[in-house]
């Protein structure tokens, strides 16, 4: 039996026992071509435009070498696709038929059959259209002309009277990084980026399954399901919620009907380092006449969600309570995985939010320049315990606000909010990324020669989308419990004092302002939603970068074109001087640029969570990156983990040890997560880099759950007879918990490192152990796998045992010694 004919029995058994079926189009024949053009060319659903092209070899890989620069060609053709597919007298006797696109991207023209049946204007939203009046017995024809997003938005950009800046994106809902950012680059894409369907439907069909919860306990929730069902006949049918059967009569058009669940036995899902993550499945059915009419299956958490802002002496709380609770948040900034989004896999979505979990992060924060993520990347934060602050999908520009905008992101919402709001991952819904602190803060408005009018007008438009509609569209989809709405992230610009001691605060003073790494220890906020530098992704990626053998040079116009900041190489050499050497080397430079932007962001990590409960949120930028880049990220294109990804692990682990420095002392602080007591005998030793101990001292003491305390405070005079260039500070305790802390009291490129003989004893195929005689700082491990710790110090006479995600035969080591000697 060949594969059609196997489908056309299966589909007809569907039938026969179900009164609602699906049929993906997705699999079909896809052709595309320039809309200049005759040939038609084989295509892939889902996919784009640029993904086809490669395929069929009339472009290099954007990726690789500068061809980018190659391919801008695209954004401005039209492109069609189309297909083939039969329906049989059979499909057609449903009494309704429907016609579903997930994703469109993103000015189109719909075609049936030569019937012209919609045109869409928006990445973002579902399509659905009834068909059945359109199709025929045995062979249809669906077709697809995509305008191009960049002409169109020039179109739509002439229309408002004055220059609005990143002309012509925001007039196009649409992704908007795919028109370049420093990060990322100009792939501006079209074609159908989402499953496409057929739905076959009969007497009614389940919409939305909302589940709405209330807290009742600290260990329990009260539970219900809300059930919109769309019915095209009324009368009696029967809706099933797991063992639950329920008698319902339902009108013509739209009904809800709700179900209340009891939760006895059930547990709470919890975020990452507060407990398991638990989740349940639920089935809901309705039938009539003991015929299945229509299925749909949901998997929620029992949890509740509050953003807690209450005026205090310094300014107005930020803070998130989880299930009664205030929660520290440790995190990072999501951008899309690929400037393909269809290109990402299951298995990319997962590996990335474990890498969050397995780095003791509890949120992600989706930026709002990117896409709303697929299915799969809520449904990993919802088993990892990642909870996931959600922008609307608008960034950095300026927005209109005329009816046509304006009614379609309100749609766009709703598809959005009514797909998403049962993970419980889901905290928070915010408007957009830095548009109130663009209009305020970025002198757009002089650049672009403004009357006062204009400003206003600007101003209007904004709070016209952020203040009323966004906010309306939720209250309409959302219950109360679910809708925690912020207008905008940063709430205030990082000029402005407020930015510390109210709201969200995205700090560029470091790296944009070029101020040192110290700076972090006084620019502390209330939540800290952004803040980042750069760093080299690794060799592996480097090499990626190139469709031939790759020349490793900072020279190389390749390098320099996957660099997307104007100014970014300066930055980071800028930042290298003050703190360490600049290598010529290519490969001693890619591992000290690692250095400096994970030294960089501990700085600023701890600094956070030193100020607990005052600061109650940390969320750096960026975790992950779309191509092979030198950028934010702390984990590369390929997967790999930047030095920063290690070091944000360590950084954020559920107990930590920090030092602050100040005019006379080291204060040393114990932040702790666990919610319990602990019972410390915590030892200070000082240690030169050769092993001796010169100083040391023990002390015992309780320090209360979730709590950042200053638990001891080290005099400088105390330390003052030794060479401080050449020793390490080493906290360290066995009971309760186990951790070590080393410090150094100088920059990196003070240190009085000697050569360290590292050696690497093979423990098993998938295991080491390294050791040294001296001091080795910074020690990594080169090869094509995955170490379980890298970047790491190691003291003489101690050793460390690492396990490796694959086996390998060659292990390289590389120390700082190696880059700094003289």
């Amino acid at each position: 039996m060949n594969r059609t004919i196997l489908f056309a029995f299966l589909f007809t058994q569907n039938i026969l026992f179900a009164q609602f079926s699906q049929r993906s189009l997705s699999s079909e024949n896809w052709q595309f071509k320039n809309s200049k053009d005759q040939n038609w060319l084989p295509a892939k659903v889902p996919g784009t435009v640029h993904l086809d092209l490669m395929e069929n070899k009339i472009i290099s890989d954007p990726f690789k070498d500068e061809n980018e620069k190659k391919v801008q060609w695209i954004e401005n053709e039209d492109w069609d696709y189309q297909t083939a597919f039969t329906v049989s007298s059979r499909d057609l006797k449903n009494d309704n038929i429907d016609l579903v696109f997930n994703g469109l991207d993103t000015f189109s023209e719909i075609y049936l059959n030569g019937q012209l049946l919609k045109k869409t204007d928006n990445m973002f939203r579902k399509w659905n259209i009834p068909v059945k009046q359109y199709l025929k017995p045995g062979n249809n024809v669906l077709q697809i002309k995509f305008q191009s997003a960049v002409n169109t938005g020039k179109e739509l950009a002439k229309k408002v009277p004055f220059t609005m800046p990143e002309s012509p994106r925001s007039f196009v809902r649409k992704a908007q990084y795919q028109f370049g950012w420093d990060w990322g680059p100009r792939l501006v894409t079209a074609g159908i980026w989402k499953d496409v369907q057929l739905e076959f439907w009969n007497n009614a069909k389940i919409i939305t399954v909302k589940d709405i919860q209330k807290r009742v306990s600290d260990t329990s929730n009260d539970l219900r399901f809300d059930v919109e069902i769309y019915a095209q006949n009324a009368g009696d049918y029967i809706l099933d919620l797991n063992k639950i059967h329920k008698k319902v009569s339902l009108k013509k058009g739209s009904n809800t009907i709700s179900v209340a669940y009891k939760t006895a036995g059930m547990k709470l899902w919890q975020p990452n380092g507060r407990g398991e993550a638990h989740l349940y499945d639920f089935e809901v059915k309705l039938s009539k006449d003991q015929k299945n009419i229509d299925a749909k299956n949901i998997r929620i958490g029992l949890r509740t969600v509050e953003l807690i802002q209450e005026k205090d002496e310094k300014g107005k709380s930020f803070y998130f309570k989880v299930n009664g609770q205030p929660l520290y948040i440790k995190g990072t900034n999501w951008i899309p995985g690929d400037s393909f989004s269809p290109r990402m896999t299951r298995e990319k979505y997962q590996k990335l939010i474990k890498d969050t979990k397995d780095a003791n992060m509890n949120m992600i924060r989706i930026w709002g320049g990117g896409i709303y993520e697929d299915e799969e990347f809520y449904k990993a934060c919802d088993e990892n315990g990642i909870l996931v602050w959600q922008d609307f999908m608008f960034a950095g520009s300026f927005y209109p606000a005329d009816e046509a905008f304006l009614n379609n992101v309100k749609k766009e919402v709703k598809d959005q909010v009514n797909r998403l709001q049962n993970h419980p991952s889901i905290a928070l819904w915010c408007g957009n990324n830095e548009i109130d602190e663009a209009i305020v803060n970025w002198g757009y408005q002089k650049q672009f020669k403004y009357s006062k009018n204009d400003s206003l007008q600007v101003w209007k438009d904004y709070k016209k989308l952020f203040h009323e509609v966004i906010p309306n569209a939720l209250a309409e989809n959302l219950k109360s419990e679910k809708n925690i709405y912020w207008p905008s992230s940063p709430s205030i610009g990082w000029g402005h004092k407020e930015s510390l001691t109210e709201g969200d605060s995205h700090y560029w003073g470091v790296w944009w302002g070029e101020q040192p790494f110290e700076i972090y220890n006084e620019k502390v906020g209330r939540f800290m939603s952004e803040y980042g530098f750069q760093g080299t992704p690794s060799l592996e990626t480097t090499k990626s970068m190139f469709s031939g053998t790759p020349d490793l040079s900072l020279q190389n116009p390749t390098i320099k074109a996957h660099e997307k900041h104007a100014r970014g190489w300066d930055i980071i050499n800028e930042y290298l001087k003050r703190d360490y050497k600049i290598p010529t080397d290519f490969i001693q430079y890619n591992y000290v640029s690692q250095l400096l932007q994970a030294r960089g962001m501990q700085i600023a990590i701890e600094a956070h969570r030193r100020a607990k409960p005052y600061n109650m949120g940390t969320l750096y930028w960026q975790l992950n990156d779309c191509w092979p880049v030198v950028s934010w990220s702390s984990i590369d294109y390929l997967g790999n983990w930047k030095a920063f990804h290690y070091q944000a692990k360590r950084s954020f682990e559920p107990v930590l040890v920090s030092i602050a420095e100040t005019d006379k002392s080291y204060d040393v602080y114990l932040i702790s997560d666990l919610m319990k007591e602990l019972k410390l005998d915590t030892k200070f030793e000082l240690i030169d880099f050769k092993g001796k101990t010169l100083w040391k001292s023990n002390q015992s003491e309780i320090v209360n759950d979730d709590v950042s305390k200053k638990i001891r405070s080290i005099n400088k005079s105390e330390l003052a007879q030794f060479n401080l260039s050449e020793a390490v500070l080493k906290i360290s305790s066995e009971k309760d918990v186990t951790f070590q802390k080393l410090f150094f009291f100088n920059k990196p490129k003070d240190l009085k490192l000697s050569k360290p003989e590292i050696k690497i004893r093979k423990l098993s195929s998938t295991e080491i152990e390294i050791s040294t005689d001296v001091l080795a700082k910074d020690i990594y491990l080169i090869g094509d796998t995955h170490f379980s710790d890298n970047f790491f110090d190691l003291l003489p006479g101690t050793s460390k045992r690492i396990t490796l995600s694959k086996p390998l035969e060659k292990i390289e080591v590389m120390s700082l010694w190696d880059v700094m000697k003289e």
